[in-house]
């Protein structure tokens, strides 16, 4: 471990840090995501781009192995098998475009992911329902898993995309949370391992991430409880509205440049 970044922080950033991936773990224990948006957006306040990037790897790899195997490990097969096409590609552009994080402007992919989010969650909150049935399920499984993937592995963020994907399917609570944690495991995972030939992840970099670890992990069971208690449909409004503010969050940014 090198603490030398941790060390550079000093007490009231490490204390910052900290508070961030508690509110981002319970945050994702409550709807299933939004974990790197928030430590990305808060971390990238105060730390480099890369360095914020890499500081939610470790969180986010065992927060969603966590959440995919709460229901069991058959169950998260059966979820990985539904869904294997949008997984598929998902991982196959993750990574590919993370090899892309230092050539593309950031604002600008906030904008391409913010934009869209945030006008689909709002139509849906206002009465709107995309219909994904069989006959074009395929196309949108390629297109929504490729797009996730890709912003991805740029930004460290493809939540929003799965979860309008999985709302669009009226996937159940329980299935919805079980594929999230299933999708963003292998992703984190996949994301993981491309930085480490990328050059984002450094020693002093994965060591506040495992500093970041603790208190995520204690947010997630926390947002674990509240989840169990919400029916569908408060589940479904959550979701949405979750969404809307980190499509928001994620449009300030773009123009902030």
């Amino acid at each position: 471990m090198n603490f030398d970044l941790i060390q550079s922080l000093g007490p009231v950033l490490v204390a910052a840090s900290i508070a961030l991936a508690l509110l981002a773990g319970f945050i994702k224990g409550t709807v299933g995501f939004a974990l790197p948006m928030i430590l990305i957006s808060g971390l990238a306040s105060f730390l480099p781009p890369d360095v914020a990037l890499a500081g939610l790897i470790v969180p986010a790899v065992v927060a969603n192995v966590w959440q995919a195997l709460r229901n069991g490990p058959i169950a998260a097969i059966a979820s990985a098998r539904i869904h294997w096409r949008f997984l598929l590609m998902l991982l196959v552009f993750i990574a590919l475009s993370a090899q892309l994080v230092t050539t593309l402007p950031a604002w600008l992919l906030f904008l391409i992911l913010g934009v869209p989010v945030t006008g689909f969650a709002i139509l849906q909150l206002v009465g709107w329902r995309p219909n994904v049935d069989s006959s074009n399920r395929r196309p949108v499984e390629l297109g929504v898993g490729a797009f996730s993937g890709f912003l991805g592995g740029i930004s460290g963020i493809w939540g929003p995309p799965t979860v309008l994907y999985l709302t669009a399917l009226n996937t159940p609570k329980v299935e919805q949370m079980r594929v999230q944690g299933v999708v963003y495991g292998a992703g984190a995972i996949t994301l993981a391992l491309a930085h480490t030939k990328s050059g984002v992840l450094t020693a002093p970099s994965v060591t506040l991430s495992f500093l970041l670890l603790g208190p995520a992990l204690v947010g997630l069971v926390l947002g674990f409880m509240v989840q169990d208690r919400l029916d569908q449909d408060k589940f479904r409004k959550v979701t949405l509205l979750v969404l809307v503010v980190a499509g928001l969050n994620l449009i300030r940014r773009g123009l902030m440049g």
